[in-house]
């Protein structure tokens, strides 16, 4: 060990030196691990709460949606769904028919998001059904001829509905009559409940088969997307583009986190609000630091003289305080990061941290800390730490040791 961290570690250690500097000393190291595991936390909720999303979304969604806008529809949406099966990394590819219809059951009315599906082919992009597809006769007609439905359940405790109840589907594609424009309804039998976990879909989703949304609809043998799952979603951005030109001329491709861009915006936005505001914590611990070493300075500029007047570079003299802040730096770092990052697994172990799903779509806060914030963490606090060394430390390598030393 060379004299600037001898001198720096034996300081720390020494039991002589005045009350009031060893508790700024410990107020400034807690500061710095409170600063450190405030962030660690807040970061890990964050990341695990982006997470819960993509996994609920993904549950329920394609990774690619592919549209032909200003256009009647998809007409031959058999032949390029075939064809977009077959391509590198596409697990599925499936037509659907999104419409907007207001929904009636149990007295009252809803409106809901009506998507028409084929089931046979559904169950390989949509998680949340391929339990529910299992079943032969869940979208069969019923002995009076009735379409089948498949609700939220979010939706369902709503309006009361369960399975064996009936709905009224009312379209707002109407169809001309003597009287005018009318909306076109039909009746559904409720088959089934399902339950994805993300409150946005169990509340507002409803699904059929394609042919009964057709017939709703009043649009023919036609559909209006066809969505692509891929083996992984991180692949989506890249492989959007030529999806859209295997598919044919003027389809258009938006993926999965471009249907919910809004949403991603945000949680980014409050990650980056959060490490800034939370980092203060830490800046504020370096200025202690500062503190605490000019405190030194001053009392300890004797001791100093001696030091260069026995020979040691200003280099040296500027390193020991150097060295005694970030050393207080690490101690605050490491102690900081280990606490957070337990306190962290602990919370999403046990869920500590309850929430309403009917407002955040999950049931609590997970927390999944990350090894790459953890670093830049640990990194930005040494550099405060760091930072907060360089006045004091430059005013010990100025002291003038003749001026110091020429009473004693």
């Amino acid at each position: 060990m060379n004299l600037a961290g001898f001198v720096a570690v034996r300081y720390l250690r020494s039991q002589h030196r005045p009350a009031i500097l060893r508790i700024i000393s410990w107020l400034s190291v807690l500061g710095v691990g409170a600063g450190v595991a405030t962030l660690v936390i807040a970061l890990a909720m964050n990341s695990g709460f982006r997470s819960a999303l993509e996994d609920h979304l993904l549950a329920v969604t394609a990774h690619v949606h592919l549209t032909r806008p200003g256009s009647d529809g998809i007409r031959d949406y058999g032949a390029i769904a075939d064809r977009l099966s077959k391509l590198p990394h596409v697990v599925a590819a499936v037509p659907a028919l999104y419409q907007t219809v207001l929904l009636s059951g149990g007295g009252r009315a809803r409106g809901v998001v009506l998507k028409g599906i084929d089931p046979a082919r559904e169950r390989h992009t949509d998680s949340v059904l391929a339990g529910l597809l299992r079943r032969s006769d869940l979208f069969a007609k019923d002995q009076d001829g009735l379409d089948a439905v498949v609700l939220g359940g979010v939706l369902a405790d709503e309006l009361r509905l369960a399975a064996g109840d009936f709905v009224t589907i009312t379209s707002p594609q109407g169809r001309l009559t003597p009287f005018g424009v009318l909306p076109r309804s039909r009746r559904f039998r409720v088959t089934a409940v399902f339950h994805s976990g993300f409150y946005d879909y169990d509340a507002n989703w409803v699904f059929a088969t394609l042919p009964a949304v057709q017939d709703l609809a009043g649009v023919g043998d036609l559909v209006n997307v066809i969505e692509c799952r891929l083996d992984k979603a991180d692949l989506a951005d890249s492989l959007a583009p030529s999806l859209a030109a295997a598919a044919g001329s003027g389809f258009v491709p938006r993926t999965w986190e471009e249907e919910n861009r809004a949403l991603f915006r945000a949680l980014r936005l409050e990650k980056l609000v959060t490490a800034i505001f939370i980092g203060l914590i830490t800046f504020v611990a370096g200025l202690n630091i500062l503190v605490v070493l000019a405190m030194t300075v001053r009392e300890k500029a004797r001791d100093i003289a001696v030091l260069v007047a026995m020979g040691a570079r200003r280099e040296q003299i500027r390193n020991i305080f150097v060295l005694q802040g970030l050393i207080a730096g690490l101690w605050g770092t490491a102690g900081g990061t280990i606490f957070g990052y337990l306190l962290a697994l602990a919370a999403n172990h046990w869920q500590l941290v309850q929430l309403d799903p009917a407002v955040y779509a999950i049931a609590y806060v997970p927390f999944h800390p990350s090894p790459s914030d953890a670093i830049w963490i640990a990194i930005a606090a040494l550099s405060i730490c760091i930072a907060a060394t360089l006045y004091p430390a430059r005013l010990a390598a100025r002291l003038a040791p003749t001026e110091i030393l020429r009473y004693e």
